[in-house]
């Protein structure tokens, strides 16, 4: 009887490990979708950072799209962005990172996309309603 117990739990184990790795394949074909929210001025550094991290960290298996709107928008102008940023921002870009600009903060800047870095795409509606769509579309929403 004991025999039979062990052989059952071990025929167990084996389909529960079965099971857990054909789980983690699938996990890994799916890639995650990520919506960053910018507003801030002064943590642009750090999302781009934060944006870099997350690319490295899945082996770019990630969708990010980058939300930007308020006084954050500025740090982009491509008369005005520093180097860091420039550099920092096109190499994001050339990963895949898809940055969306607020159409309502671009009206009450009077600026337009091309006042902008190379890559930026117009969220229309506002940026807080872009942010809502992504969520709908599950993407994780990210706010550092």
């Amino acid at each position: 009887m004991l025999r039979r117990d062990v052989f059952r739990a071990g025929l167990a184990g084996a389909a529960g490990l079965f099971g857990l790795s054909r789980a983690n394949a699938a996990t890994a074909e799916e890639r995650l979708k990520v919506a960053y929210h910018l507003s801030d001025a002064d943590k642009v550094n750090f999302v781009l950072g934060n944006i870099k991290n997350h690319y490295e960290g899945t082996n770019g298996n990630v969708e990010i799209v980058l939300v930007v709107h308020g006084p954050a928008l500025a740090a982009f102008k491509s008369k005005g962005a520093s180097g860091a940023v420039s550099s920092r921002f096109a190499g994001l870009v050339q990963q895949g990172l898809v940055p969306q600009a607020c159409g309502n903060t671009l009206l009450g800047m009077d600026i337009t996309l091309t006042d902008l870095l190379s890559g930026f795409q117009l969220a229309e509606k506002g940026g807080v309603v872009k942010l809502a769509e992504l969520q709908r579309q599950g993407y994780v929403y990210l706010r550092p």
